[in-house]
């Protein structure tokens, strides 16, 4: 039986901005596929283009200041050789985007439920009372309680929680097959965290969308994602299933995430493990390994050779660009994982 296609295919994008200091490689070649129905989580830390490449896949990268190239298959299509007007068409109505601060993305002067009845009208020929109950329909979906009168409301009368249902709800406005998040959880405290990640996972079962949560934290993603891919200075430096990704990583950098997420089953008083360093520029990358300045486990070859992401032996869905030796690195992850950190 052949394998469906992948409703979302992206191929070595690269997104470079061209500055009087030099070229800015926010994004530098990176490639992954997601099916429909499933959850990929991308994940590192603040300045490693997870947000600027799902801004390239939505088309709100302004070309005039950027060079993109590769190719952003979507249904069959080439987003990156769109027409504008075209690119409108699909976001919004096929791909929709959570961004990272609802109370700077919803309007002040605008009541909630005029927002959302906007979005509505923007996408679909229908009369303004049936975009106020399409409006209403999806506050309801998304559990913002006592919908009708929050409807009137204003985003600043919101809680943050609110707000960022009120955001999934209007990205939700004409059931998008791909749903990007970026940072959905940001500023939010873990209960509504939970809450919100519950959500989003309902959502996509029972509309079947295909979703990407974008996240600086392996734990946000632990229990939505299927699929994890972990960026680094503007590549996707390991990728594989949510399992494996937590029982047998392959990347320094990975495993270092990991060190730096809280646990319950830690002794009190333990103190998190920081990645030591700080992520390079992306205007002057290092030569070879961009994380070899930070690894504790780098070679002088690492400094000179630029690693190529590569089927971890045995295992194809795993992919992980390290120039350490397979056998070694499962050796250092062995040795990562003492009895009180297991």
């Amino acid at each position: 039986m052949t394998a469906a296609a992948p409703l979302l295919r992206v191929e070595d994008l690269r997104v470079h901005f061209d500055t009087d200091d030099g070229t800015v490689r926010a994004v530098d070649g990176i490639s992954y596929e997601l099916q429909r129905g499933r959850v990929l989580g991308i994940v590192g830390e603040s300045g490693s283009g997870k947000s600027v490449s799902s801004l390239a896949i939505m088309g709100l990268v302004d070309g005039e200041r950027a060079r993109i190239s590769g190719r952003v298959e979507f249904g069959g299509r080439d987003l990156l050789a769109l027409d504008p007007e075209a690119m409108r068409a699909v976001r919004g109505n096929e791909i929709a985007m959570i961004f990272q601060d609802p109370l700077s993305s919803l309007h002040p002067f605008h009541r909630v439920g005029d927002q959302l009845a906007e979005a509505v009208r923007a996408h679909r020929d229908v009369s303004r009372a049936q975009a106020r109950a399409r409006a209403l329909e999806l506050l309801e979906l998304v559990g913002i309680p006592d919908a009708r009168r929050r409807m009137d409301g204003y985003a600043h009368e919101l809680s943050g929680g609110m707000r960022q249902r009120v955001m999934i709800a209007m990205a939700l406005v004409n059931e998008p097959a791909l749903l990007i998040a970026d940072e959905p959880t940001t500023a939010l405290d873990v209960t509504v965290q939970a809450q919100i990640l519950d959500l989003v996972g309902r959502l996509k079962d029972e509309l079947g969308m295909a979703v990407v949560i974008i996240t600086h934290d392996l734990g946000i993603v632990a229990e939505t994602a299927d699929e994890i891919a972990v960026m680094y200075a503007g590549r996707i430096v390991e990728r594989a299933p949510v399992a494996r990704i937590f029982s047998a990583p392959e990347h320094p950098y990975t495993w270092g995430l990991l060190a730096s997420i809280p646990r319950l089953d830690a002794p009190r008083g333990e103190e998190l493990v920081p990645i030591p360093g700080t992520p390079p520029s992306l205007l002057g990358l290092p030569r070879g390994c961009a994380f070899a300045p930070r690894c504790p486990y780098a070679q002088p070859r690492h400094h000179e050779v630029d690693p190529r992401a590569e089927p971890v032996p045995g295992d194809p869905a795993h992919v992980v660009a390290c120039l350490l030796e397979p056998a070694q690195r499962r050796r250092l992850w062995a040795a990562l994982r003492t009895p009180e950190r297991a």
